[in-house]
């Protein structure tokens, strides 16, 4: 089974070595987002669901850019379609794994 988690302190992540894993810089208690702001929540379970869908392998970290407070969350028009936030994030990922061997 594919799972995925959220982690808000990015070295505590690396530490634990999940399977797959979606870097939120934003305050503890707060993985999926605001309270009330449903569409950042459904961007960031959107994100989720791409992450298992789409990581090449397992052991893959994915910084996620969105900003915590003052950022305009268009609705999910269709969720089998990556956000490109994620592709960034995954393509970024990618990159600094190779960099690093």
């Amino acid at each position: 089974m594919t799972t995925v988690s959220l982690a808000l302190v990015r070295e505590l992540a690396v530490m634990v070595k999940a399977p797959r894993m979606l870097y939120l810089h934003w305050p503890f208690g707060h993985a999926l987002g605001e309270p009330n702001n449903r569409d950042q929540q459904y961007t960031v379970l959107h994100d989720a669901f791409s992450m298992a869908r789409c990581a090449p392998r397992p052991g893959l970290i994915v910084d996620l850019p969105y900003p915590w407070k003052r950022h305009i969350y268009t609705p999910i028009s269709d969720w089998t379609e990556e956000s490109q936030a994620f592709l960034q994030g995954l393509a970024q990922a990618l990159q600094e794994e190779k960099t690093q061997v």
